[in-house]
């Protein structure tokens, strides 16, 4: 089987593309949300698509150049990249890169490896996702990111508490603790 979760339509296309052609056959179940289908930010570039491929970690656009400076890599899926990366307190957050994971299962190992590896000054990697800590992916991706991350690195999540129902209830409680998750998660709660 295999589990993914692109934020981009060029890695929509070729994860199609991928599935048409990759042998052995195997299912594959793609998680997106409709929300990222309007979102402007959530666009390629046509060079991409002609181009590109899909690519199962995609590493911050913004961190080329500064990967000595890094001490925090934040690590997500789908749609809270794109709050994460429009908060208006990222630019302050010199320090943090944000990566997301586009394929779940087969897990990206050495993908993982390659680009914690290429951030020597790592302080702290954090799993940030906006569904409660019981759902979403970290459950699953928890014990393998400790596989991959050196063991003197210290991780963490940040999510939602545990729920026995994956929604706020009222829009404003929801956007209020999207908030404090993206908030958390760039390290700007003081």
């Amino acid at each position: 089987m295999r589990v993914l979760y692109p934020t981009t339509p060029a890695q929509y296309f070729h994860l199609l593309r991928r599935q048409g052609i990759m042998r052995p056959e195997r299912p594959m179940v793609v998680m997106t949300p409709k929300s990222l289908l309007r979102l402007p930010a959530a666009t390629s570039p046509v060079r991409e698509l002609v181009a590109g491929r899909f690519r199962p970690v995609l590493d911050d656009p913004t961190a080329a150049g500064r990967e000595d400076r890094i001490r925090r890599l934040v690590l997500c899926t789908g749609k809270i990249y794109y709050d994460l990366d429009a908060h208006e307190g990222r630019k302050a957050a010199e320090d943090v890169a944000i990566a997301r994971v586009e394929e779940l299962y087969p897990f990206p190992a050495r993908e993982l490896e390659s680009l914690v590896s290429g951030c020597p000054s790592l302080e702290e990697v954090v799993w940030t996702q906006e569904e409660p800590r019981n759902m979403g992916a970290l459950t699953f991706v928890g014990s393998r990111l400790r596989a991959v991350v050196p063991k003197e690195v210290p991780m963490r999540y940040v999510a939602r508490p545990e729920r026995a129902s994956p929604a706020e209830g009222k829009p404003a409680d929801h956007n209020r603790e999207q908030q404090r998750i993206v908030r958390e998660a760039l390290r700007l709660n003081g």
